[in-house]
């Protein structure tokens, strides 16, 4: 049992038939850390999560979640744990108080009105608590969610992509309570596809075809990764970016907003397939740190090719 660590496996595999979803995944996350999973669809992401908190048994591996065995613990592990699925999983003809409720009495809370009031209060829903769940947005029902995922006071959250589908003031405000869990103790593994999410986690891991090629700090995970990046600005940004795909040295090319990212590990070969294009009228051309998003880009391009 590990006293430090809220997650602590070695080796994590899964397979199903003839295809390996996980392959061999070790992660260790602290007490009281947010983490952000991250990697394309089908990357083994949901496979993990679904290792973790009991509900799959790993084909290898072994480890502790919450200090439980995650081979022998399944069941002392579901009950610690709050996991949030990736669909929205709650009966949409019962109201959110009904659902809560429901859950309580699963979760054998004995007096399950008590949290459910003090749950439903936290997280702001007592005006829409006697409203059913299928008449709820989508930030909503995310919230709904998360209550009944905190209703049994787990240690540890699981989140496989909350935040999907969901506007973003419903996102920053479901971000800004993650925060305030963790300030208070609770450790999150969260699965995301947004940057600006991945930026507000304490480190984050990136997973592709079921094997991690990416760990750390944003910052450590940028450094790491070798990447050169020049922007192209201006009215002229969208002319050269057909060409650059091809050229020598770089590795993509991608729009944000109206600027041109263009990333590769040669910096003399980018500087080089720029160069006919400074001075052009309507384009500027400057170096910045490479985003997460090129980042996530160049390790998606690399796994697809591999």
């Amino acid at each position: 049992m590990s006293a430090e660590r809220a997650i602590d496996v070695k080796g994590l595999t899964k397979r199903f038939g003839a295809k390996t979803a996980v392959n061999g995944i070790d992660i260790a996350v602290p007490y009281g850390e947010v983490w952000g999973f991250l990697g394309p669809n089908g990357s083994g992401k949901t496979t993990t999560i679904r290792m973790l908190c009991g509900l799959l048994k790993p084909d290898a591996g072994s480890g502790t979640c919450l200090g439980f065995d995650l081979l022998r613990g399944g069941e002392r592990i579901k009950r610690e744990v709050g996991y949030m699925t990736q669909k929205f999983s709650f009966w949409e003809d019962l109201s959110i108080r009904e659902n809560l409720e429901f859950v309580g009495r699963m979760y054998e809370l004995g007096d399950y009105r008590t949290p459910v009031d003090a749950t439903i209060a936290r997280l702001g829903l007592e005006r829409r608590q006697h409203q059913l769940a299928g008449e709820l947005s989508g930030g909503w029902k995310q919230r709904l969610a998360l209550a009944a995922c905190m209703l049994h006071q787990p240690r540890l959250l699981l989140l496989d992509e909350p935040t999907a589908g969901v506007d973003p003031k419903a996102r920053r405000d479901f971000w800004d309570e993650i925060h305030r869990l963790s300030g208070a103790g609770l450790t999150v593994l969260v699965s995301t596809h947004y940057m600006d999410e991945a930026e507000r986690c304490d480190r984050i891991v990136y997973i592709s075809l079921g094997n991690i090629v990416a760990r750390g700090t944003v910052a450590n995970v940028i450094a790491q990764s070798g990447l050169f990046t020049f922007i192209v600005e201006g009215e002229g940004a969208r002319r050269p970016a057909q060409k650059l795909r091809g050229a020598n040295g770089v590795e993509f090319v991608s729009f944000f907003g109206a600027a041109l990212h263009v990333s590769g590990r040669d910096r003399a070969a980018l500087e080089r397939a720029l160069e006919p294009y400074r001075g052009d009228a309507g384009i500027a051309i400057h170096e910045a740190v490479p985003s997460l998003e090129d980042v996530f880009i160049q390790l998606q391009d690399e796994g697809a090719a591999a």
